[in-house]
């Protein structure tokens, strides 16, 4: 299976997750709600590891990559906070649009910071998801 069958499925999971998500913030405080998904992701994600024994792989981690995961999870974190606040007080079908705007960020820093070409294509698509993002928060 390829990369693009993969992305599909974060995609169709990620839009579940703010449907689910809307419901579940409802009149619960939204750092809480983020703190129940992160325990259900937690235990979930390491049953995953344990049942297909990839923690053996623990000891085999470098120190560059320990930092750069435990950032990214840092990262994670903070995004998944601000997402829950701003779907506790906004319509999931304007927030989400917004938090897609991570395409173009993404695009971006690929391209400052590792070294990814910028073609024409990218800034066009980056473009339009841009704008498809700000007519859609505003709808």
């Amino acid at each position: 299976m390829t990369w693009v069958f993969w992305a599909l499925l974060s995609a169709l999971f990620a839009a579940a997750t703010a449907l689910l998500a809307k419901v579940g913030v409802a009149n619960v405080d939204s750092n809480l709600a983020t703190a129940i998904r992160t325990s259900v992701i937690l235990v979930f994600t390491w049953a995953i590891a344990l049942g297909l024994q990839k923690h053996h792989g623990l000891a085999e981690i470098g120190r560059r990559s320990w930092l750069f995961l435990i950032l990214s999870g840092i990262c994670t974190g903070l995004s998944w906070l601000c997402y829950f606040r701003a779907l506790q007080i906004g319509p999931a079908s304007s927030v989400a649009p917004v938090d897609k705007l991570s395409v173009v960020l993404v695009i971006l820093g690929a391209w400052i910071f590792l070294g990814e070409h910028l073609t024409p294509i990218k800034l066009v698509g980056g473009s339009l998801v841009t704008l498809g993002a700000i007519i859609l928060a505003f709808a």
